[in-house]
């Protein structure tokens, strides 16, 4: 589904939501109060500005009495096979966001990843798949790199752990390819990358990935994962506490002048290294 076409749903979504919330004689905050978010979210998922998770559209369903018609709509609009549940939401939130800010502690994360590095995380992921499958994911994660050259591309921040330039993801070719993509984005300052040492010891976030999104319209939401999960975080206290943990990374992280030497250094090893096998 186009951008566009995908939009114009939403609209139908919230349109529909204000007119059974109308018809249920329930104003913004007595819904929001009932599905437990704020009266103010449940105007912005009416005027299409802010997309509800799935459990949010069940609870619509129960308190409106809709018979699912929520959860089937948001399940035709977000529920993309080529991602997790979990994460076919951030996915939208990606395309609204104006800042996003991630720390990565093990691997690349998705938007920075090259075609080869992309293909090695997914086949490590999922061993007994069929080459079909692989093509698809890593042709999905390629297409959402596309917002970084968008001309309204959000401003994005990367932290990455020395880990993520050490582990080597899919040999040595394919590392030194994705360490150079990075450091050629790092070079023109399309994305400000930052290394994080591990002569830091234990860090603000060690369980997993860590992300901010930033909105023109909307509050900021968080969004941490690990390996078979994700969480998407609106509650203004806990989106605070994520934002003070990733201050915390960032002043403990290398400036951008020492990261890049670091990126590119540890690029040049890989390419002497696949040189030689």
């Amino acid at each position: 589904m186009a951008n566009g076409s995908r939009q114009a749903a939403w609209e139908f979504f919230g349109t529909e939501l204000k007119r059974r919330r109308e018809d249920a004689g329930l104003t913004q905050a007595d819904l929001g109060h009932r599905v437990f978010v704020s009266g103010g979210y449940i105007g912005q998922f009416e005027q299409a500005i802010r997309k509800p998770q799935l459990d949010v559209a069940k609870r619509i369903d129960e308190v409106l009495q809709t018979d699912g018609f929520f959860e089937r709509t948001w399940r035709k609009l977000i529920d993309d096979r080529r991602y997790a549940e979990y994460f076919a939401t951030v996915v939208e939130l990606e395309r609204l966001a104006t800042r996003i800010c991630e720390f990565a502690p093990m691997v690349i994360p998705g938007l920075l990843q090259t075609a080869a590095y992309a293909r090695a995380v997914t086949v490590a992921a999922n061993p007994f798949v069929t080459d079909e499958y692989v093509e698809e994911k890593v042709a999905a994660r390629l297409e959402r790199a596309l917002i970084l050259k968008d001309a309204t591309r959000p401003e994005y921040w990367v932290i990455l752990h020395e880990n993520a330039l050490q582990v080597p993801v899919g040999g040595p070719a394919a590392m030194a390819e994705q360490l150079a993509h990075i450091a050629t984005l790092a070079r023109e300052w399309k994305v400000p990358v930052l290394v994080l040492p591990r002569a830091e010891g234990a860090c603000a976030s060690m369980a997993g990935d860590l992300r901010l999104m930033e909105f023109e319209d909307a509050p900021p939401t968080a969004y941490t994962e690990t390996s078979f999960s994700g969480d998407l975080l609106d509650d203004p206290a806990v989106v605070k506490r994520v934002q003070r943990a990733y201050d915390l990374l960032r002043a403990a992280a290398l400036s951008p002048k020492a990261s890049l030497a670091l990126v590119e250094s540890a690029a040049e090893d890989y390419r002497r290294c696949a040189s030689t096998t």
